[in-house]
């Protein structure tokens, strides 16, 4: 899932980036409030990370413009303000999550694939669709009780599919999902990857929706 990571400190967003991309996320890293605030409103992003220290507009002003413009993106503040005053500020101005740095990485990630989930609707970790299981926390996948091995980009084309099932999805929100700045997206990479997890699944599972795009039927979630 592509997530945007706010934060102005170079070795720590450096650090964040990197740990976060381990952890199977895509992750574009801006260093100032007016470019968060500029990407949140505009890309089609899983969820952010905010920082509430950035220059050219605090953390705080930036969350308060998204949700003032109705962009419900889920936030996680990510800060050194510990006053008990500045959670509450940031709660109420529609922060999902606040933690204090600093955080331990897997920690974080649990919670950014947490906010992800409750936004999609989906109260558990593994997701369920017919005898496809995908469990985000462990990056697997099985079929029938048996694990499937999948690439990173057929594992994430999945995830978007599952959490969004039932919603026909475009190709250009599927490609928006799935990479980062900096990824060079072949015209038909989607269209290879679905191909890929048909014959890999169940020719059925995904859906292809003439002009639209596709979509996945849903599906019992398991625990």
């Amino acid at each position: 899932m592509r997530i945007l990571l706010a934060e102005d400190d170079p070795l720590l967003g450096d650090g964040l980036r990197a740990g976060l991309r381990q952890l199977g996320f895509q992750v574009d890293w801006v260093r100032d409030g007016v470019a968060a605030e500029r990407e949140l409103a505009s890309g089609d992003y899983a969820a952010a990370v905010l920082d509430l220290g950035l220059p050219l507009k605090d953390g705080m002003d930036v969350l308060q413009a998204l949700r003032a413009r109705k962009i419900t993106t889920p936030v996680l503040v990510l800060t050194a303000r510990d006053a008990v005053s500045d959670r509450i500020c940031g709660l109420d101005l529609g922060a999902d999550d606040y933690v204090i740095k600093p955080v331990d990485l897997h920690e974080l990630g649990a919670r950014l694939r947490s906010l992800v989930r409750r936004s999609a609707g989906q109260m558990q970790d593994t997701l369920q669709s017919g005898a496809v299981l995908l469990n985000p926390s462990a990056r697997q996948v099985s079929l029938n009780g048996q694990e499937v091995l999948l690439s990173t980009r057929e594992f994430d084309l999945l995830h978007a599919l599952m959490l969004n099932a039932g919603r026909v999805m475009s190709r250009e929100q599927l490609e928006q999902q799935l990479y980062s700045w900096g990824n060079e997206v072949e015209s038909n990479a989607i269209e290879v990857h679905i191909h890929h997890l048909r014959r890999k699944l169940n020719p059925d599972l995904i859906q292809t929706v003439r002009g639209i795009g596709y979509t996945l039927q849903r599906g019992e979630a398991s625990r």
